[in-house]
């Protein structure tokens, strides 16, 4: 159990755990169904209450294991989903929405964001957002992969100040949003990044460039990429653990303190962008 468990706060005032569980690629094959669910208990047993999920995600099956794992415990747990662009009408997101809330076994959704930029006007999705809001299916919404341009977009609509978060890939290899989009998230509103794959699918826990800092702390390369993540100011990371040791690793990363040093090593061997890239998917 960490010692403290950090949060940052949505811009609606609400603080939000600066260590999630994500649950991309979970429920695809049902002989690990069981290990999931359970990992993603251990994790709320260790204090972990964030999770977050998506329709796409296994067709629904990745929902539907988190919906076996928060049975019993769905006011401890902070819930995120999310809907396709394609289902991004007025009359797509309410479907889409209700089939989530089926598959999770829930009468709302914490935290539910349009999971890339579709073709559908922002207007038509933002105004079926706060229809959701209003009749209670869910509590807040933002948006998944979206650079600096598309959210300059999305404030200048209707209500579209309501965004609470910007799902985006981040880590030592991923940095380029650094270079303008993770300010301008820090000086508008304080609009929190959440960044997914934050240890590189795994990458990063085999690149040799992290083992001095990780020697310092004891710790893996896995802990201290996912520490630099939770490190930066305003971002929340959703790494995903399907075995229970994976899920202790994760929240130890926790109570990895990086030093000023530590940065700057970490800098050096996975330097920071100087110019605008394009937002990076997987």
């Amino acid at each position: 159990m960490p010692s403290a468990i950090r949060t940052t706060k949505l811009p609606s005032g609400e603080a939000v755990q600066v260590l999630g569980q994500g649950t991309w690629k979970m429920g695809e094959d049902i002989s690990r169904r069981a290990d999931e669910v359970n990992a993603l208990k251990l994790g709320l047993d260790l204090g972990i209450t964030l999770i977050d999920t998506a329709e796409m995600y296994a067709s629904g099956g990745a929902e539907e294991v988190v919906a076996d794992a928060i049975a019993g415990r769905r006011d401890e747990t902070f819930l995120v989903s999310k809907v396709l662009p394609s289902n991004a009408s007025r009359a797509g997101v309410q479907r889409a929405c209700e089939n989530s809330l089926k598959r999770l076994r829930t009468d709302r959704i914490d935290l539910y964001l349009l999971h890339w930029p579709g073709s559908v006007p922002l207007t038509e999705t933002v105004a079926a957002f706060e229809t959701l809001k209003k009749a209670g299916k869910i509590r807040h919404w933002g948006v998944s992969n979206f650079d600096t341009d598309e959210m300059e977009e999305l404030i200048g609509v209707p209500d579209g100040g309501n965004v609470q978060t910007n799902q985006v890939l981040y880590n030592l290899v991923r940095r380029g949003l650094e270079f303008d989009l993770a300010p301008w998230s820090r000086q508008r509103n304080n609009i929190p990044l959440m960044a997914y794959s934050p240890v590189e699918q795994g990458a990063l826990a085999r690149n040799a460039r992290l083992d001095a800092v990780a020697a310092r702390h004891d710790a893996t390369s896995a802990q201290i990429a996912l520490a630099w993540v939770m490190h930066q100011e305003g971002v929340i990371a959703i790494p995903k653990a399907s075995s229970q040791e994976h899920v202790r690793q994760n929240v130890a990363a926790l109570d990895i303190k990086l030093t000023p040093q530590d940065i700057a090593d970490l800098d050096r061997a996975f330097p920071p962008p100087v110019r605008k890239r394009g937002l990076e998917m997987i």
